[in-house]
């Protein structure tokens, strides 16, 4: 078949893929050159084109045309559910089957491979975490590989940890891109790679065969839809309150981003009170509802999804009206990416950046989960090392220094490596030489700082922000737009009502978190001598319980934060935090399961107050005791308190079983406390300033239990999460 007779076959795709009953639908020719690129010289090509390019065109296109000429199945590796789900349909249009692995369909994994096997299936999309899935890994992706017309990778700067959004399983395509049969052509695509990252992933592209024949098609990066904007509020009660006032103006239904959970379902429950039809969407929400949030978004029958980082790569709605930032990400990169979601199909969309002052003490949690340092590094090799069997990321737990989400990350990144292997049961060490790149390291840490530098300054540049976030990405053809506020002059305005400012300061001053006690021991904990496994014995568990706020929250946790922060003075326990504190414990107490709820089971009445002792806040958790105890008219008691030789005990640990391992035998109730718990024989009320793993609440209630106190109930200033 001639290139013209090509072309003509990929356009009469293009029309079935766009339902254009015509068939008047024409690929751009930056479009059809990836295409002939992939079909015609069978290549490897990396495509950095802007949102809403047409990507995914390119890659089903292609797909018909190989399968029409006999190749193997397409797989793309595509990072996201809501991407997953709108390739699907879309692929169906074009009367192209496709099927789908992820963690949301386990149940169908091997029909799936059978029909993949049997030659039923045109498109496999596949998750990156399926990659490194051990019996995937060792029993289908060898196959796979084999077998494959086309391999597409999808938001393709998740394979560089220069980039953004670096995802470690996306590492594993290495393996998969050198282990490719000849002339199997493979298509890289991403909206969001600056000349490093595009740099990094076309080297990456280049692994086996063809690797010099790599072909790198980059356009410009304008959206010519958008209008960006940004409005500088005083404080979160304003920016609720802005929402709340303005929303309805603007066009069509849209996505408000916040930077947490807590954030995300803060302001949905805000907006629904304030008459908005609004749906969380995080990574918390359970997957049918998520499919229900995209299907009502795309659908218009929601205002906006307000929405976790989450809802991002590849969720697609041509005519997504506007895009708010409720709190600025740490990456201008980033933050390109979720703006791309508005205006891929309509004339205008609107994009507004609404900054607070809580959003970099998050940029600083988000930095705290990066590649940890080499001794860490080694102390975990050199324990899979030592073991005499495979170690499970709870197994490991009680013996390195890690949070769990780091420690896997980290293996991830190892197994890749080739220092250690996951196999089922767990992970193991290969014994394989590892030189730990300290360098690369520490330059990506310094551009996650230049990338947050990036985002200050475009919240007060007064130069066309357009044009910064394209300089950004290294676009060289980065002019002015012609369309934000700084070259078009501000759309909206940063008035709010009185009513909506008071409504949002009622809702962000609204104390009060449950907080959930920890019912189970760590796994691996008699193997680092801690003799405590299993379910912890209901009555030495303690009751649920309740903080003023998280830190994570837009209301409290900045009230909270700077009030418990590391290198924040001691002293007593602020008026307002100290009134808030009794507003929560007496919504509590009278609240369902409360003392005071008139239940027949209602527990008894603390009889007491007993605080955990802290040597950098003594003075804020003694006088917050001794209020909550003179406002309930109860006595104070004491202190659980750490032995004189448990300094170990106080340092900060970051994960479960390394926390309760350092608290093993340093907590300890003195005789005086004992005896007057011995005296009371009821509940008392637990306080401390903060629980981040819950171990301390959970050891103390344990020993108060044994020490005579018939239940416990933590009170907390704030939870971590």
């Amino acid at each position: 078949m001639t290139n013209e007779a090509l072309r003509t076959a990929a356009d009469a795709v293009l029309a079935r893929l766009v339902g254009d009953a015509t068939g008047g639908a024409r690929l751009r020719e930056d479009q059809w050159r990836a295409i002939e690129a992939l079909v015609a010289d069978r290549r490897r090509a990396l495509v950095v084109q802007r949102t809403g390019w047409g990507k995914s065109a390119v890659y089903f296109v292609a797909t018909a045309l190989l399968r029409e000429r006999g190749s193997g199945p397409t797989v793309i590796v595509s990072p996201l559910l809501a991407l997953m789900r709108n390739q699907v349909e879309a692929a169906a249009r074009a009367g192209i089957h496709a099927r789908t692995i992820n963690s949301a369909n386990p149940e169908e994994w091997d029909t799936i491979q059978a029909e993949v096997a049997a030659g039923e299936v045109d498109v496999l999309l596949v998750s990156p975490e399926r990659l490194n899935n051990p019996d995937f890994r060792d029993q289908v992706l060898p196959k796979l590989a084999a077998a494959t017309g086309l391999l597409v990778v999808d938001e393709a700067h998740c394979i560089s940890d220069w980039g953004h959004d670096f995802r470690p399983d996306y590492r594993r395509l290495r393996t998969m891109l050198a282990e490719l049969p000849p002339g199997v052509p493979v298509l890289a695509t991403t909206a969001t790679a600056n000349a490093r990252v595009t740099a990094d992933v076309a080297e990456q592209l280049g692994t086996g065969e063809g690797a010099e024949r790599a072909l790198v098609l980059r356009g410009p990066l304008d959206r010519e839809s958008l209008s960006l904007g940004v409005l500088r509020l005083p404080d979160a009660a304003h920016r609720l309150a802005w929402l709340a006032d303005h929303l309805d103006e603007l066009p069509g239904s849209g996505i408000v981003y916040t930077l947490t959970v807590a954030a995300a379902e803060e302001v949905t429950a805000f907006l629904r009170r304030r008459g908005h039809v609004v749906a969380a969407y995080t990574g918390k929400t359970e997957n049918a509802d998520r499919q229900q949030a995209e299907e009502d978004l795309l659908a218009n029958r929601v205002k906006a999804l307000v929405a976790t980082s989450a809802l991002g790569m590849g969720f697609d709605k041509p005519d997504l009206g506007f895009v708010v930032h409720l709190g600025s990400p740490s990456s201008p990169i980033a933050y390109y990416q979720q703006v791309g979601r508005a205006g891929r199909g309509v004339e205008h969309a609107e994009v507004l950046l609404l900054p607070g002052r809580e959003d970099e003490a998050i940029w600083q949690y988000f930095a705290s989960l990066a590649f940890p340092p080499e001794e860490q590094v080694r102390r975990t090799l050199d324990v899979l090392a030592a073991a005499d069997r495979p170690l499970s990321l709870p197994a490991l737990e009680p013996l390195v220094e890690l949070r769990r989400s780091r420690l896997e990350t980290m293996l991830k990144v190892l197994d890749v490596d080739g220092a250690v292997h996951r196999v089922r049961g767990g992970w193991t060490a290969t014994g394989r030489p590892w030189t730990y790149d300290a360098e690369r390291y520490a330059w990506v840490a310094r551009q996650r700082k230049a990338e947050q530098e990036a985002m200050r300054a475009y919240a007060t540049t007064t130069e066309c922000r357009m044009e910064f976030l394209r300089r950004q990405l290294d676009d060289e053809q980065a002019a002015p737009c012609g369309r934000c506020d700084n070259c078009a002059g501000a759309r909206f305005s940063a008035e709010v009502s009185g009513q909506a400012l008071d409504a949002s300061r009622g809702e962000l001053g609204r104390p009060g978190v449950e907080v959930e006690p920890r019912r189970m021991w760590p796994t691996g904990m008699p193997a680092v001598g801690v003799d405590l496994k299993g379910r912890i014995p209901a009555g030495e568990q303690a009751a649920p319980g309740r903080a003023l706020g998280r830190l994570s929250d837009i209301g409290w946790g900045n009230r909270l934060r700077p009030l418990l922060a590391a290198q924040a003075p001691d002293g007593p326990v602020p008026d307002d935090v100290a009134g808030a504190v009794v507003t929560v414990l007496a919504d509590w107490a009278k609240g369902p399961g409360g003392w005071a709820s008139g239940a027949p089971d209602a527990p008894d009445r603390p009889v007491g107050v007993v605080v955990v002792d802290s040597r950098s806040r003594p003075k804020l958790i003694g006088s917050l005791g001794e209020h909550i105890a003179a406002v309930g008219r109860m006595p104070f008691l004491g202190a659980v308190s750490y032995r004189a030789d448990a300094a170990e005990s106080r340092v900060p640990r970051t994960n479960s079983a390394q926390r309760l391992r350092a608290l093993d035998g340093a907590l300890t109730v003195p005789p005086e406390l004992a005896a007057r718990l011995a005296e009371s024989r009821g509940p008392v009320l637990l306080v401390d300033d903060l629980a981040d793993t819950g171990w301390t609440l959970a050891v103390a209630a344990r020993l108060l239990r044994r020490a005579g106190a018939s239940q416990v109930f933590p009170l907390v200033l704030a939870v971590q999460g």
